[in-house]
């Protein structure tokens, strides 16, 4: 497969392009960053510069032609600000999947986030609160979408080894998770039909990973 994935250079997609590279599969990374690129090429994936936040559909289209898959791992990140909550949680997320209309490619996962249902809970800051309303706009962007979108929301991420074991479904409660772990889901279910137009929650558990997505 070719898989081009945005965010490229962030905790899981560089454990995705490495996972990617090891089958013999072509990932493909879009950072903003140039100095970034060699960390991808490390990983086994190849680099493209483009700002997801200052482009167009046509230059991300071009990019994903050609592609037989295409994976939004993006985030403006911790201590970003509401405003790059809305254009990179939100607004690159909506373009990515547009340009991905637009250049043919199905086949869509994206990482959304656990709590996008309840956006405003008043238990988290109003900094997570924009977060969760920007990823929550993000998913409602996608599933309105003629693609075969799968929406994973990870619990809490550690960077803990990664175990092989999860649980996955439509609803988990909440619990943490290797980023390991997540990038070996990610890779399952693109190949997965069963989990075109879900949105799966994933925190650690019993199952192996390919048992867990033979489930769905």
């Amino acid at each position: 497969m070719r898989v081009v994935i945005a965010g490229g250079h962030g905790q899981i997609a560089l454990r995705l392009e490495r996972l990617l590279a090891a089958r013999g599969d072509e990932a493909v990374g879009i950072i903003r960053n140039p100095a970034h690129a060699a960390d991808l090429e490390a990983a086994g994936a190849q680099a493209v510069v483009l700002d997801l936040e200052n482009s167009d559909v046509d230059a991300v289209a071009d990019v994903l032609k050609g592609a037989d898959a295409a994976v939004f791992s993006a985030g403006a990140g911790p201590g970003s600000g509401t405003a790059r909550k809305d254009t990179v949680d939100r607004g690159a997320a909506a373009l990515f999947a547009e340009a991905a209309e637009r250049a043919g490619v199905r086949r869509h996962v994206q990482v959304g986030s656990m709590g996008a249902d309840n956006p405003e809970n008043p238990d988290v800051t109003e900094e997570f609160r924009a977060y969760l309303r920007a990823k929550r706009a993000a998913e409602d962007d996608l599933k309105a979408r003629d693609l075969d979108w799968t929406i994973l929301r990870p619990g809490q991420l550690t960077d803990d080894p990664g175990t092989g074991l999860v649980l996955l479904a439509e609803k988990t409660g909440r619990g943490p998770v290797p980023r390991d772990d997540v990038a070996a889901v990610l890779v399952g279910l693109l190949e997965t039909p069963a989990s075109s137009r879900r949105t799966l929650e994933l925190i650690s558990g019993e199952a192996a990973i390919g048992e867990a997505i033979s489930a769905l």
